[in-house]
């Protein structure tokens, strides 16, 4: 019997392993590419979001809560709708105001955070770029079904670009040896420059395919997610996201409080001048209130944090994870692990980093596509050799 060289065996775990992900790659990796500049092209195409800054206050939750419930229960059959909370951005951005309807769930009311005066209304399932992210995390299957599909693809294509890398390295190291793996050669048949995009693509995109892999990875298995922490963070448990409960034998208080809680937030932090603001109400019993402070003016989201004060008393409760804590008092490893997102769609990097992100993107699409060409050709050739 004929023994496997380590070679050999990166070679059928590329071919074959790569056979069975190709397609879920190519979608997960084109929707991704469309994704990252989803913030970018929304300020382009909905100036709807943009308000007149006014030398006035912005109006408290409960105020532009009070002037859009004309909107959320338009009709009597809009009673079971739910209203979850308000979000604030700097002094020329709408304030959005989010909540459950019946029929077309989760909906979004731009509202001038000024006046309270209706600009526009947004349902999140008929939404291009959340249609876009349900392509890249569950390929438009339920997501309970999709999801792990998309996870056990990339979990393969880690192994199938490790196993790319081991076959791109020369057997000899040398200038025509690098030349020829680092460099297209467009005059090259059909089959020789199918090879040269795959193996030259291949290899410019290694690095950054593994970290966007592996960050993504973190949402679709926790076990993943728990092990990729502990790694991070030297050993530590990763604490779990979960929202902070009221306690459910207080009575009620008959004081605004959601004005008592808006009153206090606002001496603690620059709403309108800097980041974002959101206040979520309680909408049942255990229901506590839930605000969160993201102080970053890029599009990055790991400085968030959460806090949660109980529906009767406004007492300040725990919760939130590893965001429950400002960044600024967090661990080194909840510091790395709360920019897994932002690593994963480029945004750590800024625009710079988005478009790394975007053109490895496109990088990794091509792959299954001159992969299968080179497949189909060289299965092709060898058949006519046969015959």
């Amino acid at each position: 019997m004929k023994k496997l060289s380590f070679r050999k065996i990166a070679y059928w775990l590329h071919l074959w392993l790569g056979a069975l992900s190709s397609l879920v790659i190519f979608i997960v990796a084109v929707t991704g590419c469309i994704y990252v500049f989803q913030l970018e092209l929304r300020s382009i195409f909905q100036q709807s979001q943009y308000v007149e800054i006014q030398d006035r206050p912005f109006l408290s939750p409960s105020e532009l809560k009070e002037k859009a419930n004309q909107y959320v229960y338009a009709v009597a059959a809009d009673s079971a709708n739910v209203i979850y909370g308000v979000a604030y951005g700097k002094r020329d951005k709408a304030a959005t105001l989010a909540y459950n309807h019946y029929e077309d769930g989760y909906t979004i009311l731009m509202l001038n955070p000024y006046s309270g005066d209706y600009i526009y209304k947004q349902t999140l399932k008929g939404d291009f770029f959340r249609i876009i992210l349900a392509g890249h995390r569950s390929l438009w299957l339920p997501y309970d079904i999709g999801r792990p599909i998309v996870g056990w693809s990339v979990l393969v294509f880690v192994i199938v670009t490790i196993s790319g890398i081991v076959l791109w390295i020369p057997k000899r190291w040398n200038r025509k040896s690098l030349k020829s793996i680092l460099t297209i050669k467009r005059k090259s048949n059909s089959y020789k420059l199918n090879y040269d995009l795959h193996k030259v693509i291949g290899f410019y995109v290694a690095l950054i395919a593994l970290i966007i892999s592996i960050t993504g990875l973190t949402w679709s298995f926790k076990w993943f997610a728990n092990s990729y922490y502990t790694v991070i963070s030297g050993g530590e448990e990763l604490k779990q996201w979960k929202p902070a409960l009221s306690d459910t034998t207080l009575t009620a208080s008959t004081l605004n409080l959601d004005d008592r809680l808006w009153d206090q937030v606002k001496q603690e932090y620059p709403i309108g001048e800097q980041g974002t603001f959101m206040f979520d109400f309680p909408n049942k019993k255990a229901d506590a209130y839930r605000i969160c402070f993201n102080p970053a003016n890029d599009d990055t989201y790991y400085k968030r944090h959460f806090r949660f004060f109980d529906q009767n008393t406004l007492e300040e409760l725990e919760g939130g994870g590893i965001y429950g804590t400002a960044y600024e008092d967090s661990s080194a490893g909840d510091k790395l692990y709360r920019m897994t997102y932002d690593i994963h769609v480029g945004a750590i990097g800024g625009l710079p980093g988005k478009i790394v992100v975007f053109l490895a993107s496109l990088g990794i699409a091509s792959l299954p596509v001159t992969g299968y060409i080179i497949w189909h050709k060289k299965r092709k050739k060898s058949k006519k050799g046969k015959k």
